[in-house]
């Protein structure tokens, strides 16, 4: 039987703050393969950084934490999260 928190899940944030030109996606990625999740960081053109993270629901969910948790680089102000089905298609965890 399949639990909520062992559901493939895509995750989707927009990562708001100075997140940019401080190692922050290669924090991410570290964090996401540690926790064996595929996807992607990637700059934004407004300064931004948005990840794309898929995996199961509950390692998501340690990512989320980890972003809002205040021991990234440079400064995170604000996380916006978007939950939405597994696509499938990633492989690894790249910084784009």
């Amino acid at each position: 039987m399949i639990t909520r928190s062992d559901e493939a899940v895509r995750l989707t944030a927009w990562v708001h703050g100075h997140v940019q030109g401080v190692g922050f996606r290669w924090w991410t990625r570290s964090r996401a393969l540690e926790l064996g999740l595929v996807g992607s960081a990637r700059n934004l053109p407004d300064g931004r950084v948005v990840i794309v993270a898929e995996g199961q629901r509950h390692s998501c969910e340690l990512l989320l934490d980890a972003l809002r948790s205040g021991s990234t680089p440079g400064r995170v102000d604000r996380v916006v999260e978007q939950w939405g089905e597994a696509r499938g298609g990633l492989r690894g965890f790249e910084e784009r």
